[in-house]
């Protein structure tokens, strides 16, 4: 109150886009995201160079295992020692072992050994760096700027993708795979220097989620708290069954489609960059808007829609209707993926962001990839079109999910 006896109005909140804390966090986020994309073509390139066709596939498989298996525990970890602490220690790990590995291959030529086990601790560090760096958005924000948030991490995504490829292939071009772990090193080290000057906020004693409990009976709790969420537990389902559906048909389904119709490799770019451009115009508008109404309902028709496109993409009697279906199932899948973080990220109380996180990181980088050789396999055996409107229907099957959960469809985002 002031000395007239007036309540002096709140001060406005920062916007996202001006704040310097989370435009270092955003800053870190990219370069670590190209830094992996760098990192991945290097090893391809080694891996490749280095062994037997056979060989070269378990090397660039080998690092989704450990991924997969430690994901839940990075989780708990995040909540038990602090997302901050903890994104540092990772992403300080990941930047000295690629780049001892650039100078051991300037040195001496390894065998395939040796990449093996860089994809597996790299597959292990990622377990932990994973779900810390996506729990720290409500720790440098405030709750009204989440959405905003999440669209800007969203086009980071997607510019980040268009530039890996072409720096990854430029460095092994110039100077070979320790060219590529060199540049991939340096990336993850910006990285590292731009989380170190992150503030985040710290979680008052009353706010902390079993930090007193064993590391098992923390990972449970999580887990019941999340079964337990009127909003979250539909939202993961969401996210998990569409991604089940999805990511077979947006990946590896793409690639035969433009070997079986004749497109090649330029017809297949034109339908990943469609869905590319889409994707990074939906999170744009996330970004500028700040907040979409009805969100909880917006996101489940988004998948659905999105998901008849993807359909679309395995009848398209062209390249130009594929790219097209491609726009549309980045425009609709791209901002019903952005809300689905933004949403997480409000309805989550913030001592269960860590494993909150590494549930729905999970399924989108280590149950869903596993659908890649089943689609693979199912479009040898019975075509193109119905594996593609078979696998659009268990994405459907998500949104609808999601559109008869009545505490999800009236879910809103925080003003």
């Amino acid at each position: 109150m002031t000395s007239t006896g007036l309540r002096t109005a709140p001060a406005p909140e920062e916007p996202a886009h001006r704040d310097g804390n989370v435009l270092r966090w955003l800053s870190a986020y990219t370069a670590s995201m190209v830094g992996d994309s760098i990192y991945f073509v290097a090893l391809s390139w080694a891996a490749t160079r280095g062994g037997s066709p056979a060989q070269a596939g378990l090397v660039l498989a080998v690092g989704s295992v450990p991924r997969a298996a430690l994901m839940l525990g990075g989780g708990v970890i995040a909540d038990r020692f602090g997302p901050r602490r903890v994104v540092i220690g990772s992403d300080a790990v990941r930047c000295a072992v690629i780049l001892a590995v650039a100078v051991l291959l300037l040195m001496t030529a390894p065998g395939i050994w040796l990449l093996v086990l860089v994809a597996l601790v790299f597959g292990a560090v990622d377990a932990l760096f994973l779900p810390s760096v996506g729990a720290l958005p409500p720790r440098i924000t405030t709750p009204g700027q989440l959405g905003r948030v999440q669209g800007m991490r969203g086009f980071a995504q997607r510019v980040a993708t268009v530039a890996a490829a072409p720096l990854g292939g430029l460095a092994v071009a110039l100077g070979g795979p320790a060219a590529g772990f060199g540049a991939a090193g340096v990336l993850f080290a910006l990285s590292l220097v731009l989380l170190m000057a992150v503030r985040v906020r710290e979680l008052p004693p009353d706010e902390e989620s079993g930090t007193g409990e064993s590391p098992w009976r923390q990972l449970v709790d999580g887990l019941r708290y999340i079964r337990g969420h009127r909003v979250l537990a539909p939202l993961l389902l969401v996210a998990a069954v569409m991604e089940l559906g999805f990511a077979g048909p947006a990946n590896i389904g793409v690639v035969l489609l433009a070997d079986q119709r004749g497109w090649g490799a330029a017809g297949m770019a034109w339908i990943v960059g469609g869905f590319g451009v889409g994707a990074g115009a939906s999170a744009l508008l996330l970004a500028v808007r700040g907040r979409i109404g009805r969100a909880g309902a917006v996101q489940s028709w988004g998948v659905v829609a999105g998901s008849v496109a993807l359909a679309a993409i395995g009848f398209a009697p062209s390249v130009g209707a594929a790219a097209a279906a491609g726009l549309c199932v980045g425009l609709c899948t791209g901002l019903g993926g952005a809300l689905i973080g933004a949403m997480l990220q409000t309805v989550t109380e913030p001592a269960y962001l860590g494993r909150v996180t590494s549930v729905a990181t999970l399924f989108t980088m280590g149950i869903a990839p596993m659908m890649f050789p089943v689609v693979g396999a199912a479009i040898g055996a019975w075509g193109i079109e119905p594996v593609f409107a078979t696998s659009a229907a268990v994405s459907a099957a998500g949104g609808v999910l999601g559109l008869c959960s009545r505490a999800l469809r009236r879910a809103e985002l925080p003003r």
